[in-house]
């Protein structure tokens, strides 16, 4: 793996129903923040069924790209499905950092993503940073042993560097509707046999 390939910060932007969840705009708060300590780009994830008309709210909010796979198979969320596109993006666009909501979603997606990935997982981040050395590591802190320690993680080897955070626990950036960004249509061809596996009966 050449890690000099893999650049900028990446963000799940959960939605439900077609509305944004607001751990996807806290992300992108710190995600702004990460990207600019690394001179890089903010990215969001957006998947799911009709939901385009979200990628300006998630550009107003820090995202210098919205990457739209809008798909029938995304309407609800599946594991199967969701893992299959987001890691499509991640051999497209090799991603240093990706964040993901802890939400019963999240908590779902990013440990499949992160083996079919071949990458580790830091699981409930209560605090992500990148270093002041010369090394600009990612750091990411969370609790261990009930609480009573802060374990911070590295992950040197892989990417990308993944991280599930704790809703609620990052600041959200201020709508800013004069910000810029770029939307793109990003098409996966999912393995339907692999997918039909599983059927969501109700919701």
């Amino acid at each position: 793996m050449n890690l000099a390939e893999y650049k900028d910060v990446y963000v799940f932007a959960e939605q439900r129903n077609g509305k944004l969840q607001n751990v996807a705009l806290e992300l992108l708060g710190k995600a702004r923040e990460l990207a600019d300590a690394n001179n890089e780009k903010v990215v969001a994830m957006l998947l799911g069924k009709d939901v385009k008309t979200l990628a300006p709210t998630l550009i107003e909010h820090g995202a210098d790209r919205v990457m739209v796979v809008d798909h029938d198979l995304l309407k609800d969320y599946m594991t199967e499905p969701y893992t299959e596109a987001i890691t499509a993006i991640i051999e497209s666009e090799k991603p240093s950092i990706m964040l993901i909501g802890a939400t019963t979603i999240g908590r779902d997606l990013g440990p499949r993503v992160s083996a079919r990935n071949r990458t580790g997982l830091t699981a409930d981040a209560t605090k992500l940073e990148i270093s002041d050395d010369e090394a600009h590591e990612f750091r990411m802190t969370r609790p261990a042993f009930g609480g009573n320690l802060m374990a911070t993680i590295l992950c040197k080897n892989n990417r990308p560097q993944m991280s599930t955070v704790r809703p609620g626990v990052m600041q959200k950036m201020a709508a800013d509707k004069s910000r810029k960004g770029e939307v793109v249509d990003f098409k996966v061809n999912f393995d339907e046999k692999k997918i039909a596996r599983v059927k969501l009966v109700k919701t």
